[in-house]
């Protein structure tokens, strides 16, 4: 019985037909070019119009081009046994990235994947949907399930060579000589808007997944730099039995835009509008996405001297701060620190370890970085830097992001499907989250004021990037940052200090109001704290200080530049 089931599965298995590896390539890469890069297409052809006969024989021979290069690329590394796997994979990722690119705008470039690479599994989580597992299924599981039934015709091995590299060359010819036929204009377009390259699937992610792991295993880290501060001001014998409590709290997702502390005609802020705060209405972020927001803020080289290399070995803030004595404590309800807390001195607490009980679909809301706080600054006897980095508004689960008591804008979109929702639908649910926010941030003041007899205390708060709400067709964040639009790097910003802070610092409260209503940036987060409490260290710039020329501390009058 067994020998007769296995002598008609041979049978099935030799009627059906062969195919060339080659050709299975090739029509993979076809199949890449016309279905997987489909945003692409919308964007490179949107000034055109299909009935023209001049937007075919400008697409043809771009089709063309990529079709072959990526069969380059593909054949040097597929065989008879290489090919199913290799392809499978290829087909099933890309079917990945399509709703992401399609749905939310994203461009697949170095940045961006770097960020899905280093993001966690509850973020992860949040994307998932049952129209986008449908679609993964569709666009990746069928064609690769046809692949596998596929069955390759053999060829002499000497042969085979011959004629693989014959056909990688010809390949590599003909993408030049079609590029050729439409250089004129398709050169102009892709220098105009090169991003545009990262839309072409599965290149863009391959090619970006390239940099990103040969920047991460170029080689052994050169070693830290280390900056040592030193903070003169607090060891005053005049102060000494009052420490510092300085709280700055990290915003994710958080657009300026929707703040009405910045001239958003809702009302987001209600609590912290009835405080004595500064806001710093004009401040613009180092990046569209926290990998390279949160380590660029910390670090004192500002966006136009940022490297990610540099930077993570290099001392942030966040050391200076311990070096100078501070007991520096990081809380997360995010996805880490991506660097910024990495040190001797410097604790990290997470939200899990922050919870006695598991958090609704794995993701806390924002006060559980509230609990225990009496703890922190219980003693009274040392300096502290706390850092609370928020979940915040972190797409696209924005529903989430709030509990039920403030979901005063409605109707909501309760679903991480954000085309399924109207324009009124998402704003209303992301103002929701700013009014938790809100809600946060005077929750923390509140909790300073009741400890200012104890200490001198201040709150920083900084939203990381922005957020993009459907428009233009586009969602999240994370594109680049040369044609990342204004709500993507408008970020909000704003500072409380108690009276004692303020007069043992001797700031100048209405100069720091007058200097509040000027362009900032995050460029200036490293400098301003350093300058405030008074810190030395090698790497402080007092034209990035925004405090500056408000404080007239016993440093600066000693004669500090």
């Amino acid at each position: 019985m067994l020998r007769s089931l296995a002598r008609a599965a041979q049978r099935l298995s030799m009627r059906r037909p062969e195919i060339s590896v080659e050709l299975c390539v090739l029509l993979t890469c076809m199949f890449f070019a016309v279905i997987s890069s489909a945003p692409f297409w919308k964007a490179l052809l949107a000034d055109r119009r299909w009935a023209d006969a001049s937007t075919w024989t400008f697409a043809a021979p771009v089709f063309i081009a990529i079709t072959l290069l990526h069969f380059a690329v593909l054949a040097a590394v597929c065989n008879r046994w290489t090919a199913k796997p290799i392809l499978a994979v290829l087909l099933l990722v890309n079917a990945c990235a399509m709703p992401f690119m399609q749905d939310y705008g994203v461009y697949l470039d170095p940045t961006m994947v770097r960020n899905i690479v280093r993001t966690d599994v509850g973020e992860a989580g949040e994307y998932l949907s049952v129209t986008g597992l449908m679609r993964v299924a569709l666009y990746g599981g069928v064609p690769a399930a046809v692949l596998l039934t596929l069955r390759f015709s053999r060829r002499p091995l000497a042969r085979a060579a011959v004629v693989r590299c014959v056909l990688i060359a010809g390949a590599v010819l003909g993408s030049l000589l079609a590029l050729a036929l439409v250089m004129k204009d398709f050169a102009p377009l892709m220098r105009a808007h090169k991003q545009m390259r990262y839309l072409i699937t599965p290149g863009n992610y391959l090619y970006s997944m390239t940099r990103v792991l040969t920047g991460t295993i170029r080689g052994e880290a050169p070693a830290r730099t280390h900056l040592v501060g030193t903070d003169r001001h607090t060891a005053s014998a005049a102060i000494a039995d009052k420490p510092v409590l300085f709280v700055m709290i990290v915003g994710e997702t958080a657009r300026g835009d929707n703040f009405s502390l910045n001239g958003y005609a809702r009302d987001t802020n209600p609590r912290l509008s009835n405080l004595d705060i500064v806001n710093f209405p004009d401040v613009t972020s180092c990046g569209t996405a926290t990998e390279v927001s949160l380590p660029c803020m910390f670090s004192p080289f500002g966006r136009d001297r940022y490297d990610e290399d540099t930077t993570r070995n290099h001392d942030g803030l966040l050391n200076v701060l311990a070096h100078a004595g501070y007991r520096v404590l990081w809380r997360d309800n995010n996805s880490g620190c991506k660097g910024t807390c990495e040190g001797d001195g410097i604790a990290l607490q997470t939200a899990s370890q922050l919870s006695s009980v598991e958090c609704p679909n794995g993701r806390c809301l924002d006060e559980i970085l509230l609990r225990n706080l009496n703890v922190v600054a219980s003693t009274g006897a040392e300096n502290v830097f706390l850092v609370l980095h928020q979940l915040g508004n972190h797409g696209p689960a924005y529903y989430q992001r709030y509990p039920p008591t403030f979901r005063r804008f409605t109707p909501t979109c309760d679903t991480v499907e954000l085309r399924k929702c109207t324009q009124e639908q998402l704003v209303n649910t992301y103002d929701n989250a700013i009014l938790y926010t809100d809600h946060l941030l005077g929750e923390v003041i509140a909790f300073l004021s009741e400890r200012a007899d104890q200490y001198r205390t201040a709150m920083l708060y900084v939203g990381d990037h922005g957020e993009s709400l459907g428009e233009g067709g586009v969602y999240l964040h994370g594109l680049p940052y040369a044609i990342a639009p204004h709500v993507q790097t408008h970020v909000p910003m704003l500072m409380w200090m108690s009276e004692s802070f303020r007069e043992d610092f001797k700031v100048n409260s209405q100069c720091i109001r007058a200097q509040a209503t000027r362009a900032a940036s995050h460029d200036n987060v490293f400098h301003s704290i350093v300058g405030l409490l008074a810190i030395e260290t090698s790497e402080y710039r007092a034209d990035s200080d925004l405090f500056e020329s408000c404080v007239r501390h016993a440093l600066r009058a000693a004669g500090r530049t």
